[in-house]
């Protein structure tokens, strides 16, 4: 392009990464339908594997240094994984959705482990078999209390079970305007009252912000109406065991140990979806997310401007399939991204922005990589590029495929492949 070559890489890297406020801009004005953007994602992905493996993987493999590439993208691939995890954890997630959903559901898995960790400690339920439990903790809905407010009133009727997951509550005796106990992480409430339908004797007033559990009446006898064998045995608990939950709510560690154990083999395989509740907790949590956000867009950004600006350094000019690989990879990943950002409410301005920041970083990672890397050997090239490939190879299996799967379905396997043959046909071309 010019007689520059440091120049040169920074215009390919702004070339490569132009897709990303084209895409953005596009999604501000059309709204894609799912197949289609499902399409559009796995062509990305197809598009940017055969670029990988054509001009970098191949190329490397070709010239001796199967052992310095076979390295480069293990170390990539694992930085890759230990950086997003970073990112993700600050709010980055929500930069897609298949992000955002495989987020939710790991920290919901990891909720509702804990709950059943809980559960094992309470004899009412560690009376019952784990796949009877598996029936009734559906109906078992996650509330939020905070500092201050009451969560029980002395005379409410006894139609709740508690299952605190975090934070405190004091619970008082008003009649002689004292403390009787207090609930923390891993208590239990209500249990006595909920069986018997008696009404609660004390107040309980949340200390510390409280994320808990709870089980109505009502959801338990709905339960018990289609499985006749559940009623029967809750019904023995009650008339046999009532007294046993009136004096300790907790069992033998080695009891709940087994009981436990018992129960995560039923919970593997019963995940539920999240809602858009779950959605919109995670994002209020997470304040402004626009920072992570924008960091997990660099993040999968990073290695291809790398890859450009140390390409130059081994080839007269720019690889017509690399260039056209990245390109059609960008589009939909800044389509999709930017149609999720419209939906929590981010600005089209601010959405612009990020994607053109990252297309000029892109400019500049392009060049700094091509000055880096001006006198290093071809093995070390091997490697770095590895690293590049490995943290891309990582990316389109963590993000882009998933993404597209989950919008699109039986649509992404051939999209896959059209996007893979189109980089190929770039090659022939270039050629």
């Amino acid at each position: 392009m010019t007689s520059i070559i440091e120049l040169d890489a920074f215009l390919f890297g702004i070339i490569s990464a132009v897709a990303l406020p084209l895409g953005a801009i596009l999604a501000f004005n059309w709204t894609p339908k799912p197949k289609v953007l499902a399409s559009m994602m796995a062509i990305g992905a197809g598009a940017l594997l055969a670029a990988l493996t054509i001009d970098l993987v191949a190329v490397s493999v070709g010239r001796g240094h199967f052992y310095p590439l076979a390295v480069g993208m293990i170390t990539g691939g694992i930085f890759y994984v230990l950086l997003n995890k970073i990112v993700n954890s600050r709010g980055g997630f929500l930069r897609k959705k298949a992000t955002t959903l495989t987020h939710i559901m790991t920290k919901q898995n990891s909720r509702q482990k804990l709950l059943f960790k809980q559960l094992s400690k309470v004899s009412f339920f560690n009376s019952l078999r784990p796949s009877q439990v598996q029936q009734i903790v559906p109906y078992m809905h996650r509330f939020h209390y905070r500092q201050g407010k009451i969560m029980v009133h002395e005379g409410d009727p006894g139609d709740l079970f508690f299952v605190i997951e975090s934070g405190e509550a004091i619970v008082m005796d008003d009649r002689n305007n004292s403390v009787t106990g207090l609930l923390k992480t891993n208590d239990t409430y209500g249990i006595v009252e909920l069986m018997t339908g008696i009404t609660h004797n004390y107040n309980v007033i949340v200390k510390d912000d409280m994320h808990v559990w709870i089980i109505n009446k009502e959801s338990l006898d709905r339960v018990i109406s289609f499985n006749p064998a559940l009623a029967g045995e809750i019904r023995d608990l009650v008339n046999n065991k009532i007294h046993l939950l009136e004096l300790s709510g907790e069992l033998p560690e080695k009891k709940a140990q087994e009981w436990y154990s018992e129960a995560l083999e039923h919970f593997e395989g019963r995940k539920n979806l999240p809602t858009q509740s779950d959605v919109d907790e995670e994002v209020a949590e997470h304040g402004n997310p626009s920072l992570a956000i924008w960091m997990g867009i660099m993040l999968d950004g990073i290695p291809e401007s790398i890859v450009i600006g140390s390409s130059l350094l081994l080839h007269p000019t720019m690889s017509l399939s690399l260039l056209a690989g990245l390109f059609l990879s960008n589009f939909p990943e800044a389509l999709s991204s930017s149609v999720g950002m419209k939906k929590q409410k981010m600005s089209n301005i601010k959405i612009l922005l990020m994607w053109s920041s990252i297309m000029f970083i892109t400019g500049i990672g392009a060049f700094a990589g091509n000055v880096f890397f001006e006198n290093v050997s071809h093995g070390t090239f091997a490697l770095v590029d590895g690293m590049a490939a490995g943290a891309m190879l990582t990316m389109i299996a963590e993000t882009m495929l998933p993404e597209a799967y989950h919008i699109g379905g039986s649509v992404t396997g051939l999209a896959t492949l059209g996007g893979f043959l189109a980089t190929l046909l770039f090659k022939v071309i270039g050629n």
